[in-house]
């Protein structure tokens, strides 16, 4: 059972967006990551690099014949983080939903 836990720093849409797809998999090539997500090499480097420093994320450089290549996956520190926000977000949608209930009720019983 994972502790919810909201992070403001996974929850800008950019690196949301990253997480999640790092979540999906073991490790993944900028290319993909850039592709996937929309963003310019500029903006995804930024946002890797903001994510690298936060212990979410580790980076890995490695050149095939005469081209870099560059790859990235979620630490252990990245999934647990991004387990506790998506459990986070799923609490609120549930508050939110349970509330919105409560009102339909409420508006369906006759006045009294």
């Amino acid at each position: 059972m994972v502790t919810p836990r909201f992070d403001e720093l996974i929850h800008a849409p950019t690196r949301l967006t990253i997480v999640s797809l790092l979540a999906a998999t073991e490790w993944a090539e900028f290319r993909f990551l850039r592709d996937s997500a929309g963003l310019s090499d500029s903006a995804l480097s930024k946002q890797l690099t903001t994510l690298e420093e936060a212990g979410y994320v580790d980076v890995r450089k490695t050149s095939v014949g005469r081209r870099a290549r560059t790859s990235a996956r979620l630490t252990p520190a990245g999934r647990l983080a991004f387990a506790q926000h998506a459990a986070a977000l799923q609490d609120i949608v549930g508050m939110a939903s349970m509330a919105a209930s409560s009102i339909s009720q409420d508006r369906s019983r006759p006045a009294g």
